[in-house]
């Protein structure tokens, strides 16, 4: 632990140490920059003032110009054929606790909003001092969440060729990279390491450019350091590793100048050295030195170089986890070669029984965005890999590992989901549609699942190459005008699911409820496995239920408003008979502007910033419930007679409805509504704003009359239905209506039975226009009750507004009949006790703040 103002004085940095402990490399996914108030860099261990990144996995938080030196140490979400394991231990990550966290151990205070200090399990929670962590066992229990979370070790995704933000289906960010790929000599963020400021020729200090090899000088990435213009050689070295994190013998290095016509060009790197160990010569232009000529404006540039090396000590580490010890050491020499490297590790690590031919060495590069695997070559010279290594870049040796690994070819299995296809075809013609437009080859691509009814099949791909072609190919292809969809899909082991294990599957809509969805996709993600987290705005809910459809048992969260939740429970009524679990319960987080499902279902009038970890709780100790749902037949054929119908007929349609149906005036001001948000959707980002517009818009109509009783005829259970004068006539399925709002009354009528939500009865209430919607919104009045029945068909006299849970749309003249639709939908009813907070000692407890994205307000 240090303060800010300390770290000048730290010898050995954590980035250095980082690397060393990895236990398992797994790659992060970074996200877009934003601003994260009293957070601090896991790199640098620096405040972060400026705008930021962090993982969309883990709770990493980076400078943007500190990516390149943050290890590979994310959390290990699947199998994926190197270092598989059952049991998983607690993946701890230092600092960024709350200022008030405590220690599940000694219960005193351990986090800090000062520095970096404690840990905290991301994955079960536990929050530690760094001396009292080493009393727990090593093996996590996923803590309060257990039940709900999908263990790694139960899915496994082979994706060589993929990165992890597209094996967790996460958007990428189309802006530049944000680090590695600047050109400015002070960086973006605040001055610390490497993002010193130019100073003025008159100052006794000098700014120079530093690169840490080859691939640095290609790509122009530099780092800058100021140092005093009379500074020795060796003391400019050791500044130059420090900003590279590397904690090596300064005597093992040098600096080599670069001229200024070739300091983008490698070649131009081979200058005048200044090595570690000598002071250099007298009057020689070196750094440090001054001269009393004009100086350019641009810094000087100098690129550190390693010493060659007769031999070295290296670390090779067990491909496999099941050993006493992390790694041997062993003595590199000009002739060790990968095979006898392998031959000398095997018995070390208890394995000289074995065949040394089944084994092989393989390099680990152990980059912040990408973990890279090279095989090694039987006769590859160790020592000249390494000196190739560091002559590319200092920093990739600090990050790059050995492991002897067994000689096992990884079965290519890639499962692609392809969405957008046209509905309706006949399974076999979807394999030569997708021939065409893409090119597939039949050899190594074969279509495993159809579902015609949403336009979309999944691949299994055999080939890696193939697999990263297709996918690339597809997101820019369209067929018949509508554009494509590719992700790549886990596989659930559902045979290693444990008993009392009843994973959630999340859905959350980005674009609602203001667009909190989006803190709620990084959230619920860092609290649950990836794996079982989707976005619906990349193929809508049936990736979702195709990952699980072989699970016995499973839960669903849907994030988003009314018509998400329909939108998702019309997608589990079309794949029902393709699920291992067909009737799994829905709990919502209601992000909409209505959202009287999640009224009924006390989830409340909208989410409003509670702790995702909460509504978790919640949904594990929510009731289940059922639900009537309801078909509408809409057919405008038998109309045609009439004689306002109108000359092009729309062909028979069938939609569901869960809430209600409203037919005039309510779905009129829905159609106004969702027009004004078509065309200025930047402006519906509040749930009050959305409110105030349909004040608005119902103001515009408050002396609007179309006399709708004259315009529609209605029949309840084959019966003829007088209707009253209206203006609007509604179907309501549940007791909540516009906001909240209780259209049927509470009075008791001895003409209908108490209307609940899984009674097979659809109860019927008209209004008499927006004036009387108003006071039934502001709890003065009731709607007209008309009828309550199973079977209804109205017939449309003219063409009529009409919508079906907040979809407006235009409906011809013609007939609309509704019925219940199958069977009930298990849905799950928030309890009313408060969640029961998590037993057993020490205390399982997790904690997740929302940032603002860069650019928001405060």
């Amino acid at each position: 632990m240090s303060h800010e103002k300390c770290l000048k004085h730290m010898k050995t940095p954590c980035a250095c140490v980082a690397p060393s402990l990895v236990r398992v490399p797994v790659a992060h996914c970074f996200g877009p920059r934003g601003l994260y108030k009293r957070r601090f860099c896991a790199v640098c261990r620096k405040g972060l003032e400026a705008s930021a990144l962090r993982c969309e996995v883990c709770e990493l938080h980076v400078h943007p110009d500190c990516v390149p030196f943050a290890c590979s140490d994310c959390r290990h979400c699947h199998q994926d054929g190197h270092q598989d394991h059952d049991t998983y231990h607690h993946h701890w990550r230092e600092g960024n606790l709350p200022s008030g966290a405590r220690c599940d151990i000694c219960r005193k205070t351990c986090g800090s909003s000062e520095v970096l200090a404690g840990l905290r399990c991301e994955w079960c929670g536990l929050q530690a001092h760094s001396v009292c962590y080493s009393a727990l066992t090593p093996e996590c229990t996923f803590g309060r969440l257990r039940s709900m979370i999908l263990p790694p070790a139960c899915v496994r995704l082979v994706s060589r060729n993929f990165s992890k933000m597209h094996c967790f289906r996460i958007t990428e960010n189309p802006t530049p990279e944000p680090g590695e790929g600047d050109d400015s000599m002070d960086g973006s963020a605040a001055a610390g390491p490497g993002r010193e400021a130019l100073v003025s020729p008159e100052s006794s200090k000098q700014t120079l450019r530093i690169y840490d090899g080859c691939d640095a000088m290609q790509r122009n990435h530099f780092r800058l350091i100021t140092v005093p213009r009379l500074a020795k050689n060796e003391e400019v070295l050791e500044v130059a590793l420090r900003v590279y994190y590397i904690s090596e013998d300064p005597c093992d290095f040098e600096l080599q100048a670069l001229p200024p016509s070739a300091r983008s060009d490698e070649n131009g790197a081979q200058g005048k050295a200044r090595t570690g160990g000598a002071a250099g010569d007298e009057g020689s232009r070196g750094p440090g030195s001054r001269d009393p000529a004009p100086r350019d404006p641009v810094p000087e540039a100098w690129v550190i170089r390693a010493l060659p090396r007769t031999q070295e000590v290296l670390r090779i580490y067990p491909a496999w986890l099941k050993v006493g010890v992390a790694y041997v050491s062993i003595c590199v020499t000009p002739q060790s070669t990968a095979r006898t490297v392998v031959l000398e590790v095997l018995p070390l690590l208890g394995r000289q029984a074995e065949s040394p031919e089944s084994f092989q060495l393989v390099e680990v590069l152990m980059g912040s965005r990408q973990v890279q695997r090279t095989v090694l070559a039987d006769e590859e010279l160790l020592l000249d890999r390494l000196w190739d290594i560091r002559q590319a870049s200092l920093r990739q040796m600090s990050q790059t590992r050995f492991y002897v690994a067994e000689s096992q070819a990884v079965v290519p299995h890639v499962s692609l989901f392809i969405g957008g296809l046209p509905p309706g075809l006949a399974s076999q013609e979807y394999g030569p549609l997708l021939q065409e437009a893409v090119g597939t080859k039949a050899d190594v691509v074969t279509v495993s699942h159809v579902y015609p009814s949403q336009g979309a099949v999944v691949l299994a791909v055999t080939c890696f190459a193939e697999a990263e072609r297709l996918y690339m190919l597809v997101k820019d292809t369209a067929v018949q005008g509508r554009p494509l969809t590719a992700l790549v899909l886990p596989e659930v082991l559902h045979t290693k699911l444990p008993r009392d294990c009843c994973p959630l599957l999340v859905f959350v809509n980005p674009k609602s409820g203001g667009l909190k969805g989006r803190d709620l996709l990084c959230s619920f993600r860092k609290l649950l496995n990836p794996h079982q987290v989707f976005e619906l705005t990349s193929g809508g809910p049936l990736p979702g239920f195709h990952v699980f459809s072989r699970a016995p048992c499973f839960r669903v969260l849907v994030c988003g408003g009314d018509g998400t939740v329909g939108w998702v429970l019309g997608a589990l009524e079309e794949i029902r008979h393709h699920l291992a679990c067909p009737e799994p319960s829905v709990a919502i987080l209601p992000l909409g502007t209505g959202n009287d499902l999640g009224r009924v279902l006390r989830w409340g009038a909208g989410y409003s910033g509670e702790d995702p970890f909460s509504v978790l709780v919640s949904v594990d100790e929510a009731d289940a419930v059922l639900m009537d749902r309801w078909t509408i037949l809409l057919d405008a054929q038998e109309a045609c007679g009439a004689e306002n119908s109108v000359a092009d007929v729309e062909p028979p349609k069938i939609v569901q409805m869960n809430n209600y149906c409203g037919i005039g005036i309510d779905a009129e001001l829905s159609l106004d509504f969702h027009q004004a948000r078509e065309e200025e959707p930047g402006k519906f980002t509040s749930r009050f704003h959305n409110k105030g517009v349909y004040v608005r818009v119902g103001l515009q109509k408050i002396s609007h009359s179309r006399s709708l009783h004259r315009e529609i005829r209605l029949q309840v259970e084959q019966q003829e239905v007088k209707l009253p004068s209206i203006e609007g006539l509604i179907f309501i399925n549940i007791p909540s209506w516009g906001s909240g709002a209780d259209l049927w009354g509470s009075e008791s009528d001895a003409r209908f039975e108490k209307p609940r939500i899984d009674d097979g009865l659809l109860e019927v209430v008209g209004v008499t226009g927006v004036v009387h919607m108003g006071q039934v919104q502001g709890g003065l009045r009731s709607g007209i009750r008309i009828a309550q029945g199973s079977y209804f068909r109205v017939t449309l006299l003219r063409a009529t507004p009409v919508q079906v849970d907040g979809e407006p749309w235009v409906q011809a003249p013609g007939h609309m009949i509704i019925s219940a639709a199958g069977p009930k939908v298990h849905m799950l009813k928030k309890s009313k006790q408060k969640p029961r907070k998590a037993g057993g000692s020490p205390k399982e407890a997790r904690v997740d703040t929302l940032p603002a994205p860069d650019g928001d307000a405060k």
